[in-house]
């Protein structure tokens, strides 16, 4: 009797996983089972050929199937497998996150830091940042399962998000592995554009929570726990 094993990630509260993807990519050694799929050539088959017919009403030629049917077919139905009609919805957005929401990242670099949400991604991912000037926290994607939405909220409706900033602008370059092992690869600098990206984002921001009175102190302080402090009796 094979048993099967426990799983390496289980949940802490619904939707929130005790591990985060890169931590359970590492445990499960993802990286060293790394296939490269082969493009296979497409084979050109013939279907039928044209062969000689002997007899002057037979008409000379005759077109027959290239290859002879079986003279044996299974007694039974082969089962085919069954095509999915499925498509991906975008990830719908929990109520209480709105853009301008400020919230706290309970996972990543940057556990504990309060952050501005500014916009859901077509992935479903959040665009959010703190700003950098304020607590070092930059533009980036998070999931929502590993936020928690407080009750402060930030009027940024004057403040303009470009369309560049979508999923594929966090991409980075795919790196060589020949490269890596041979001690080639280099930590390449931070890309002036999007270092200037930040720049108009954080000056925008900037100007809505000097607004507000106390926010910027808020948004410095980072979120933890106290002994006797539990999540799920505490209002945000």
């Amino acid at each position: 009797l094979q048993m099967s094993h426990a799983p390496r990630n289980s949940f802490i509260a619904p939707g929130v996983s005790r591990y985060s993807r890169s931590a359970a990519y590492a445990k499960k050694a993802a990286y060293k089972r790394k296939h490269v799929a082969v493009a296979a050539t497409p084979k050109t088959v013939a279907t039928d050929k044209s062969v000689e017919v002997k007899g002057a009403k037979n008409g000379g030629k005759r077109t027959v199937p290239a290859q002879k049917a079986s003279r044996f077919y299974p007694a039974e139905d082969v089962p085919q497998p069954k095509v999915g009609r499925k498509t991906a919805k975008k990830t719908g957005l929990r109520s209480t996150i709105t853009p301008g929401t400020v919230a706290i990242l309970l996972a990543g670099r940057y556990s504990g830091k309060r952050v501005i949400v500014l916009k859901q991604l077509d992935s479903g991912l959040l665009l959010v940042t703190g700003p950098f000037k304020v607590n070092g926290v930059p533009l980036r994607r998070v999931n929502q399962a590993y936020v928690i939405a407080t009750s402060t909220k930030v009027d940024i409706s004057a403040v303009k998000i470009d369309e560049k900033f979508n999923d594929s602008y966090f991409k980075k370059s795919a790196k060589t592995d020949k490269a890596f092992l041979e001690g080639q690869e280099k930590k390449a600098a931070f890309p002036a554009s999007k270092a200037a990206d930040q720049k108009v984002v954080d000056k925008a921001l900037l100007e809505v929570v000097a607004k507000t009175p106390f926010l910027r102190q808020y948004l410095v302080s980072t979120f933890g726990l106290s002994k006797g402090q539990f999540p799920h009796n505490m209002k945000f």
